[in-house]
């Protein structure tokens, strides 16, 4: 029997669909593997804030990681619209500005969570499996 195959992902309540919202290619590709590789539903991956705020609507997501730091217009506005037209949303403000500032400003746009990048998995993980346990948790 081959180790790899007998390896089980972690079992997630399937409750959070993950949108993020992020200019660098780089990193919606490496938060998406990490998601989906521990067993999160990743519904979507925008390059800009407007694709962010159309796909808000069209992907059903109830998670959106965004990064903070994007042309035109800023992750903070995406959030704001976002907790303002999305029922309920679950936002995480990711940044690699962790100035206390940046920090405070998210939480206030409705971010319920903060990740300064260059993140650890372990950071990333923990943060959408308490919003998975918290949404299993409202939705039974």
């Amino acid at each position: 029997m081959d180790n790899v195959e007998s390896i089980k992902k972690p079992t997630r309540s399937g409750h959070a669909k993950v949108l993020i919202i992020d200019d660098s290619d780089l990193s919606r590709r490496t938060v998406a593997s990490i998601l989906e590789n521990e067993g999160f539903r990743v519904v979507g991956q925008a390059a800009n804030a407007e694709q962010g705020m159309q796909q808000a609507y069209s992907t059903g997501a109830n998670v959106f990681l965004i990064d903070v730091v994007m042309p035109d217009i800023s992750g903070i506005e995406v959030a704001n619209y976002i907790r303002e037209n999305i029922k309920e949303p679950k936002i995480i403000m990711m940044s690699s500005l962790d100035i206390e500032s940046v920090i405070i400003e998210s939480i206030s746009s409705g971010a319920i969570d903060f990740i300064s990048k260059p993140f650890e998995e372990r950071d990333l993980i923990r943060a959408v499996e308490k919003i998975d346990i918290e949404l299993q948790k409202e939705h039974g």
